[in-house]
């Protein structure tokens, strides 16, 4: 096969994904389309739920692992839409639809790679794919419980929009729930401990508060209070506040030390952390995967945004076509040339470690 077939063929299955619905928990269909270039191209492939994933026809125990993951799930259009979102449309060469940046281009350039490598002899890596669910809802029944299915993984390329420049590290996230205090009370009576005026010292807090390590690449953890909610009617003062508050976490911390700090810190009643799992991610600046890609020409960085490196424990690299900004944005849409180049790089890339 060549590579402009893979490349063909690739932009071909963008056009099928972007056309069948696939939120979160919802990708039956999507899976079937993956599954038919698996089949098409005679690729051992297995599905567990809405994953589909396969490894390379030559496996060898012996040798590590690299996973090569994307996913296939979506976002739902936002009402700023002027095109359809489950149309693909391609006008000045750029293919149009929902998911077609975040993250369909990354995950059929995966694939295409992926196919290309799958059976060749001896390489140093085995290699596998996955395409996964639920990355958008960070849901229980994607990547996360791949890593019990699949086998043992020492390295991986995560494909999301970084327009193929190397995301070497990721920050990640924890989201508090946190209450303020005071005491209840008619508003026509006076109150000294009103939960409001109380939350204005506090919210003084989180704008003043600094984590004291920053990171190189990450550079510092960010706490950002997003929403407030307290009292029902006009007339009576609220018992607590309600705060909710996002940290994205830096390589410096775990996102169990930035739990602690908090909870020993703040002077909120009560944080409480709706989970600790999506924690930073990084790989040495001297990996074999990144000094390939900076001796093609890549330049590196440290991504702000969340996917599904958050879950893996092991090194892993973020890199794919497509910019970021675009993601979750009104008339989605990722150039046909980014493809064309992603595939491109991602071979030449892997032609650099692997073989």
């Amino acid at each position: 096969m060549t590579q402009q077939k893979l490349t063909n063929d690739a932009i071909l299955l963008l056009k099928k994904l972007i056309e069948t619905q696939s939120f979160s928990s919802e990708e039956d269909q999507t899976a079937l389309h993956i599954e038919d270039w698996f089949k098409r191209y005679e690729v051992d492939y297995k599905r567990t739920q809405n994953n589909v994933w396969a490894i390379n026809k030559y496996f060898d125990e012996s040798k590590p692992t690299l996973l090569l993951n994307s996913h296939h799930d979506t976002v739902k259009p936002n009402s700023a839409y002027t095109k359809d979102p489950f149309k693909a449309i391609v006008e000045d060469g750029k293919l149009y639809g929902l998911g077609s940046n975040d993250a369909g281009g990354c995950l059929v350039s995966l694939i295409a790679t992926f196919t290309h490598f799958y059976t060749q002899k001896d390489l140093k890596y085995n290699l596998v794919i996955v395409a996964s669910a639920e990355e958008e809802s960070s849901g229980p029944n994607g990547l996360n419980s791949m890593l019990a299915v699949i086998p043992k993984v020492d390295v991986a390329i995560v494909g999301e929009p970084t327009l193929m420049n190397l995301a070497v590290a990721e920050k990640g996230l924890v989201v508090f729930d946190a209450v303020v205090s005071g005491t209840p009370s008619h508003a026509a009576h006076p109150n000294d401990d009103n939960v409001l005026y109380n939350a204005i010292e506090v919210l003084q807090w989180f704008k003043d508060f600094k984590f004291e390590k920053g990171s190189e690449a990450l550079g510092d953890v960010k706490l950002t209070v997003t929403q407030i909610n307290a009292g029902k009617q006009h007339n009576a003062v609220p018992a607590h506040l309600d705060l909710v508050i996002d940290v994205r976490v830096n390589d410096a911390y775990s996102n169990s030390e930035i739990a602690d700090i908090l909870q020993e810190q703040s002077p909120c009643t009560s944080m409480t952390p709706r989970s600790l799992r999506l924690n930073s991610s990084s790989i040495p600046v001297d990996h074999d995967l990144v000094k390939a890609g900076i001796a093609i020409g890549r330049t590196t960085y440290g991504s702000p945004t969340l996917s599904d490196q958050a879950v893996l424990s092991c090194p892993s690299l973020k890199l794919g076509p497509g910019d970021s900004t675009r993601s979750h944005s009104a008339d989605e849409f990722i150039y046909v040339n980014e493809i064309e180049e992603g595939i491109q790089i991602y071979i030449e890339l892997l032609n650099r470690v692997i073989v």
